[in-house]
């Protein structure tokens, strides 16, 4: 009997550190962080949307994401058409009035939603992103811009339009949950 209870703990220590290690592996990636801030523009035509920083040493660089719906906004049989609408309707001339796209922009969908993305240069230092898409007559703009080169900016903001709860916000905001 006393030699049993060795074999046991041994036992018991093997699992144990098998289930540990399988758990850390079996974990989904740690998300990038982040942190919801004030809508930072002055009030229009639209409600004010949801904005949302990550930083460098979350996201390997500097970003801020703008989402906001505009209702009866979109061409209802078409969608965003063109690199045009992107230009006038993703908000990037929020963040400044100066700026220039670096290419033509592409097809996309966020959140099921089709529309186009488009890189934009706003200095020698920062790029923007711009996204329009629809759902119905009604568009989701999202802009969003940061300290890296277009595709680190357009690839951290993807990535945050692919979480769950931003997808979830989306859906809701378009009422089509």
């Amino acid at each position: 009997m006393m030699r049993s209870w060795p074999v046991i703990a041994a036992m018991f220590l093997a699992l144990g550190g098998l289930s540990a290690v399988a758990g850390y592996e079996m974990a989904p990636p740690r998300a990038a962080q982040w942190h919801e801030i004030a809508w930072p523009f002055p009030r229009d035509g639209w409600p004010a949307g949801r904005a949302f920083r990550c930083g460098a040493a979350e996201c390997g660089i500097d970003v801020e994401v703008y989402l906001r719906p505009k209702p009866g906004f979109c061409n209802c049989d078409g969608g965003v058409a063109d690199d045009d609408e992107v230009d006038r309707v993703s908000d990037v001339d929020m963040i400044t009035p100066r700026f220039a796209p670096l290419k033509a922009g592409d097809v996309i969908d966020v959140a099921g939603m089709p529309g186009r993305i488009r890189a934009y240069d706003l200095d020698r230092n920062r790029t923007a992103i711009g996204i329009a898409v629809s759902h119905r007559c009604d568009l989701m703009a999202v802009a969003a811009y940061g300290s890296g080169e277009a595709a680190k900016v357009r690839q951290a903001t993807l990535k945050f339009l692919e979480g769950r709860e931003i997808r979830t916000w989306m859906a809701a905001a378009m009422e089509w949950r």
